[in-house]
């Protein structure tokens, strides 16, 4: 089955079974036509038949071809660049709706004084009200909910317009349930920057309602006690393990920050690094890093011209029955497509975002 037939195919179902409901109608409520239903569904369940058949011989293409589009559009969503903004900066949040980020983490937790919290609020619920931030993600980062700005954090973040709550040092599932008993049915986002976060990160990437992890590297460091590395060695097996558990559950993952917002080339090398691991973007601290962010985590001219030459190798190997698709004296096969169709994915949604 080709790409795009799945649609046509669940039409062809939905008129189907409708047919089917009429007929029962139909015999419910005019018996003397009994005979003529008799008749047509007789014929419907030879077609049923047929049907059934069809699907033992192809479900394997079909589960094939609807895994692909579904991890495809999954993935289509860019998260490059995803600005902090302090929820307390009335002109930082509305500088940001000029910004070509992919998102935006409005902070009620670190970036917000104590005694400013319960100001910040309100802030941020009349800067998300008035709107303005186009197809820009709005995330809000609240306070612990074992702190005593927590849960009026999320009581408030969920009237607020916004797509995601981002709750920090997540340690457990019950964590991100206990915000889901007060947030409901907004996506949560956990900020991965313990040890013990690390350690339980699939456990936390598992939960029904998550749907992020933003890496808390600053933390990480702390705890671990380490030193800075432009390799960063010391956290490497933390950030593999919170990308192993994020690649499993088919969430979003970001990296963490890098402090020196003045140092672009240290920037480069850290997002090139993180983009080589499989991060889907990174966290910046200032606007200065946001073109090195989309350019490194954007997919390259030279991986969407590859892209589109494996499909099109591939597509033609399966029309000619040869079931091989060679490009540049390498193999293509099935899971070549996907990444291909991902790439290609991206690449249009981050064009229609910079419009």
């Amino acid at each position: 089955m080709k790409r795009g037939e799945s649609a046509s195919l669940w039409s062809f179902l939905h008129i189907t079974l409708a047919d089917f409901v009429k007929f029962i109608v139909k015999a419910t409520c005019a018996p003397q036509e009994t005979a003529i239903f008799h008749i047509q569904l007789y014929a419907f369940l030879r077609c049923g038949k047929k049907l059934l058949e069809f699907f033992s011989k192809k479900m394997p293409q079909i589960r094939a071809t609807l895994f692909r589009e579904e991890i495809v559009s999954q993935r289509a969503r860019p998260y490059r660049s995803v600005l902090y903004i302090p929820a307390s900066n009335a002109r930082a949040m509305e500088k940001a709706k000029t910004l070509p980020v992919d998102a935006i983490i409005f902070d009620l937790e670190d970036a917000v004084a104590p005694g400013e919290k319960e100001n910040a609020r309100g802030m941020l619920a009349e800067a998300l009200e008035t709107d303005g931030y186009g197809p820009r993600m709005r995330i809000v980062r609240i306070n612990a909910l074992d702190t005593e700005w927590g849960k009026a954090d999320a009581d408030a973040v969920k009237a607020m317009k916004a797509d995601a709550v981002l709750l920090p040092k997540v340690e457990s599932a019950a964590e991100v349930q206990a915000l889901a008993d007060i947030t409901g049915d907004l996506p949560i986002w956990a900020m991965m920057e313990t040890p013990r976060a690390m350690l339980k990160a699939l456990e936390i990437a598992e939960h029904p309602k998550l749907e992020g992890f933003v890496m808390g590297t600053n933390d990480l460091a702390k705890e671990l006690q380490s030193r800075f590395r432009p390799d960063r060695l010391p956290m490497q097996a933390g950030l593999g393990l919170c990308l192993l558990a994020a690649k499993a559950e088919g969430i979003v993952i970001v990296d963490g920050v890098y402090n020196a917002f003045k140092d672009a080339e240290g920037l480069r090398v850290e997002c090139d690094q993180g983009r080589d691991m499989g991060f889907d973007g990174k966290t910046l601290i200032h606007p200065a890093q946001v073109d090195v962010a989309n350019k490194a985590f954007a997919p390259s001219e030279a991986e969407v011209e590859l892209s589109r030459r494996q499909i099109e190798a591939f597509e033609q190997a399966e029309k000619d029955g040869s079931g091989v698709a060679v490009v540049d004296g390498k193999i293509v096969e099935n899971l070549h497509v996907v990444t291909a169709q991902e790439i290609l994915a991206k690449a249009d949604a981050i064009a229609e975002i910079s419009g």
